[in-house]
């Protein structure tokens, strides 16, 4: 006989992803009274990285939701629509800090298979945003988050 799964077990590699993040910022803090760290291009590759793995992870999510779900549903969607437009600003944050060579600040689609390995954030961006826009409206990119309830549907 097997007994059930534990909740603290479940889920081990999105547990070990937030376990990541809260020890990177940690040392970030630690740093940042002598010596901050300067952010850079590739910190921020990575953090879009994650971010874009997020949004696929909650888009699955809302869908799963929303038939069963529709309230939980609507609040699902809401985070995939905010998600995104962090992720879109953290892409835009990464065009302006300084490049390796002039030529890699800019977003060059019609090269993105063949260009340099620094566009790989402009191809993760493109990719998710195509997804992003069979789904979201621009007036829900553009609107003020949606109001929150607490309560439950009975």
């Amino acid at each position: 006989m097997t007994s059930p799964p534990r909740p603290d077990d479940a889920h081990p590699y999105l547990r070990a992803a937030s376990a990541g993040i809260r020890h990177h910022t940690r040392a970030l803090t630690r740093s940042a009274p002598a010596t901050p760290m300067p952010v850079d291009r590739v910190h921020l590759d990575v953090l879009h990285a994650h971010l874009t793995a997020l949004h696929q992870l909650l888009d699955r999510l809302t869908d799963a939701a929303r038939p069963p779900h529709p309230a939980a549903g609507r609040h699902l969607a809401t985070a995939h629509t905010r998600l995104w437009q962090a992720t879109a600003a953290v892409h835009d944050a990464f065009h302006l800090l300084p490049a390796a060579s002039a030529d890699a600040t800019e977003c060059h689609p019609e090269r993105l298979p063949d260009g340099p390995p620094v566009l790989t954030i402009c191809q993760r961006h493109l990719a998710v945003g195509h997804a992003v826009r069979r789904k979201t409206t621009p007036n829900d990119l553009k609107g003020p988050p949606h109001g929150h309830t607490t309560h439950r549907a009975a």
